[in-house]
């Protein structure tokens, strides 16, 4: 999406309905990425706000060097990173490389599976918090394993094998949904 340059002016002046223009055309869209981050709906809405509040605050340091809707999902990200950060008092489970085996890392974690979006989101959302964060950071964001490990204070192998899990859940239940849907037919 696009947004008139007036509308970034506008913000950068501090004018209410230049912010309310632009927070409706990203809100939507961000609040999936909010989503994928956070346990529920409430706490999905509390970090878009929580990021919005930012991108009004350092609109002024938006330097059209790429898309302003990738710099408004970075700023969501960020904040989705910050929140679990804050609340998190999940203790990650140390793997070191012996014990991280060579199932951990498969293509056949891979999941193939057609499913409806809202269905994905709430699979993603029932993960547990590392799973949940890892599995965002890596398949949605791009990181590597180091980054992540960076990003959230775990080792590579943590992170490696918080991928894995996550997947094997993710495929676990839609396979699980599979069945009950070939059992309706």
């Amino acid at each position: 999406m696009t947004v008139d340059e007036k509308i970034i002016q506008g913000c950068i002046a501090g004018k209410r309905r230049a912010q309310n223009q632009l927070y409706k055309a990203f809100a939507p869209g961000m609040l999936g990425v909010c989503m994928r981050y956070c346990m529920n709906r409430a706490e999905a809405e509390d970090v878009l706000q929580e990021g919005f509040v930012k991108v009004f605050r350092y609109i002024k340091n938006f330097r059209s060097d790429g898309s302003f809707e990738g710099w408004i999902r970075r700023i969501m990200v960020n904040t989705a990173i910050t929140n679990y950060n804050k609340r998190s008092k999940v203790h990650h489970e140390e793997i070191n490389e012996n014990t991280l085996s060579s199932e951990d890392e498969t293509p056949g974690d891979k999941v193939y599976l057609p499913v409806d979006r809202e269905i994905l989101m709430r699979l993603i959302q029932q993960l547990p918090d590392g799973y949940r964060m890892v599995l965002n950071l890596y398949v949605f964001e791009g990181y590597k394993h180091r980054e992540i490990s960076g990003i959230l204070g775990i080792s590579e192998n943590t992170s490696k094998s918080q991928l894995s899990k996550a997947r094997k859940y993710l495929k676990n239940e839609m396979e699980k949904l599979e069945k009950v849907k070939n059992l309706q037919y």
